[in-house]
């Protein structure tokens, strides 16, 4: 075996066509593979998401990311007609008017002083180039009401593999599904994808066989899907996302390990959250804060038992996360059957639950 420590060693080869671009027709109607970490020999499960419960325990505790997904991507003109595509990260204040970081398709025509045309009564001003490198611009709207303009004329910030025109008709069907049914704190210029297959009636189902819910909140910054570009993985860094652990949560942990029951998380934001907040004994500190934990090979797992996740892009810090959890051999040979068997890959695809 090489050395797991290379990069290359997180790779595989995902046909086009597998990539999903629309989701599927209802949310837990998706794919499930269902695998054992502590049995490797035995075959995967092929099953749907509307049966999670199944594989499940009274006692078990579910844990969801409740971050809501900001209309981030906006689609404005400059004054010379160009299109120019802008991807707001985060607010510097909390005022409507404070300035946003973000990022542009186009450097060109982006000097201090420029107005973007985004619709009617609301414009884009840039400001200049913050100190990292991304563009600071200021958000204009008609009477102030930035927020209403910013919902009713940002576009979902779909990763760039699912392909959308300026306009496309799918938008509100990306509105509504890019978002998860329990979405609650917006701040997330990414959906925690593992929640988007959860209905209210697979919830209610959850609850009726015992399995209790709790909530995390992660709002996912472009440091999450940032590539790792270097040749051995434990030189990666994510930049650190705002999270809350909520009191609630950590008593919720505590009184699942004192019932023998198992913590299960949904997707890696809250893999990363309650393994960052996580004490020697598998319960977790309460609090809020920045959360940067790269979870690697060779992490010991404190705090979470079983993992729901989707399937994830090649060379990436969440497959690299993933086959921490259930071994780098385990989830290529899992990621292979998946290609055979036509799951459907990424943020609309098909999804994984690691017992």
């Amino acid at each position: 075996m090489t050395d797991p420590a290379r990069l290359e060693d997180f790779d595989y080869v995902l046909p086009e066509e597998r990539i999903a671009q629309t989701p599927s027709a209802r949310r837990d109607a998706a794919r499930l593979m269902v695998i054992e970490r502590a049995r490797p020999d035995r075959e995967p499960v092929h099953t749907t998401v509307a049966n999670l419960g199944d594989f499940l325990k009274a006692g078990d505790l579910m844990v969801l990311n409740d971050s809501r997904v900001r209309p981030a991507r906006i689609r404005a003109r400059k004054t010379t007609g160009g299109r120019v595509n802008l991807l707001l990260l985060d607010q510097e204040g909390k005022g409507a008017e404070s300035p946003w970081r973000c990022l542009a398709s186009t450097g060109k025509g982006m000097r201090p002083g420029a107005r973007l045309q985004v619709a009617a009564g609301f414009e884009v001003e840039v400001i200049g180039e913050g100190s990292d490198g991304r563009i600071r611009v200021r958000l204009l709207a008609a009477a102030g009401a930035v927020d209403t303009a910013l919902r009713r004329h940002g576009v979902m910030p779909l990763p760039p593999y699912i392909r959308r025109e300026p306009d496309d008709p799918r938008d509100p069907l990306d509105r509504e599904r890019y978002q998860t049914v329990f979405a609650r704190d917006e701040g997330s210029i990414a959906a925690p994808t593992a929640g988007l297959h959860f209905t209210e009636d697979l919830l209610a189902d959850l609850r009726r066989r015992g399995v209790t819910v709790a909530w995390i909140t992660l709002h996912v910054g472009p440091g999450t899907f940032e590539p790792v570009r270097t040749g051995r993985i434990e030189d990666h860094r994510i930049a650190p996302e705002d999270y809350a652990l909520p009191s609630e949560t950590a008593r919720a942990v505590e009184a699942c390990r004192s019932r023998s029951g198992r913590i299960v998380a949904v997707g890696t934001t809250v893999t990363r959250v309650l393994e960052g907040c996580a004490l020697d004994d598998g319960r977790v500190r309460a609090g809020s804060g920045r959360c940067d934990l790269y979870i690697r090979p060779g992490h010991r797992f404190r705090a979470v038992d079983l993992l729901l996740t989707n399937f994830h892009l090649p060379r990436s810090s969440l497959l690299i996360l993933v086959a921490a959890f259930a071994g780098r051999d385990r989830i290529l040979a899992a990621y292979a059957d998946a290609i055979a068997r036509e799951y459907r890959f990424y943020s609309y695809g098909d999804a994984m639950l690691i017992l």
